[in-house]
């Protein structure tokens, strides 16, 4: 079967890891094991998802494109809590006030990470139009130098930079529409003019971060925050009216923060969408993409913490993308 044959097999190419479900960040926590569960619920009940397993990688692949945005001091100290933790029986260390970690965790950042190249990998190669990344932990809060927010790596942004490296993509994009700021992406993409980033979200809230003046060093940093309470026409504007930047940016590759954490019932935050404003964003962003000629698009998976709620806006989101034309 030919790539395009296999592009018009499916509507997305679900990118998926049993890793993701082995991370425990404890009882209690918001970002619980039962997400993964969830994730697969959702894209079983889309026609057209396809599965792709990650397949193995030599860490040795991954850790380089992991340095082209974290800096080496925060990787060595993950590193070395990662092996105190796995020499222990169940131990959990503690990053943040946040963010923990046991033995499993950085086996499942680092799957996230493999996935997110073999995703841009299949797009450049016309495997697929959508690739969905079905991982966790997430990643948007995770900042050069730290740890944040449940998150281990930028995986987004790592995502659009392996866009760059590998595939010689010159300006990329996140498009970001996790209820909280995608302040990791932020950081790391602050001093790059070929790297741009979108992020609409609640505020104030969590990390507190976000602001319009946040424009990075090029200005090729839009941030859209939006007030409590917030419902989807005035979402739907201000994503309009980014996207006409983004369009003014001409981005050759775009990757997707999927965070469904907006969603009504959503316990950690206040905005009022629904699963048909994730199914319209699936939409823009599809057309966007097409018009702009981009070897299709990448979502990699964020918040989200209601399980139901997660389950059928996920399921929106990707029944929303249609067969490649």
């Amino acid at each position: 079967m030919t790539a395009t044959a296999q592009a018009d097999s499916h509507t997305s190419l679900v990118f998926t890891d049993p890793a993701f479900a082995r991370h425990d960040p404890g009882a209690g926590h918001p970002e619980q094991m039962a997400r993964a569960a969830a994730f697969e619920r959702a894209w079983r009940q889309v026609p057209g998802c396809l599965e792709r397993p990650i397949a193995a990688t030599d860490e040795s692949e991954i850790w380089p494109l992991i340095e082209s945005l974290h800096t080496a001091d925060y990787l060595a100290s993950l590193k070395q809590a990662h092996a105190k933790v796995s020499a222990s029986r169940g131990q959990r260390l503690s990053l943040d006030a946040d963010t923990h970690i046991m033995a499993e965790s950085l086996p499942a950042a680092l799957a996230a990470v493999a996935g997110a190249m073999q995703a841009v990998d299949a797009l450049m190669a016309g495997q697929t139009q959508h690739a969905y990344l079905a991982a966790r932990p997430p990643g948007h809060h995770a900042e050069p130098h730290r740890a944040m927010g449940f998150c281990l790596f930028s995986t987004a942004a790592l995502a659009a930079r392996h866009a760059q490296l590998a595939h010689g993509k010159q300006r990329c994009v996140v498009l970001d529409f996790d209820v909280h700021h995608g302040n990791g992406t932020q950081a790391c993409f602050w001093d790059h003019a070929d790297l741009m980033l979108v992020s609409s979200h609640q505020m104030p809230l969590y990390p507190g971060t976000g602001a319009t003046d946040e424009r990075g060093a090029h200005g090729q940093i839009v941030n859209l925050p939006l007030p409590e309470g917030c419902q989807g026409p005035a979402f739907r504007q201000a994503w309009s009216q980014a996207l006409d930047k983004v369009r003014s940016f001409a981005p050759e590759f775009i990757v997707v923060s999927a965070g469904f954490d907006a969603h009504r019932d959503d316990p950690l935050a206040g905005l009022l969408l629904d699963e048909s404003d994730f199914a319209w964003c699936a939409r823009e962003i599809q057309a966007l993409a097409r018009e702009l000629g981009t070897p299709g698009l990448l979502s990699c998976q964020e918040g989200g913490y209601n399980l139901e709620a997660l389950e059928s806006s996920i399921a929106a989101y990707l029944g929303a993308f249609d067969a490649p034309q």
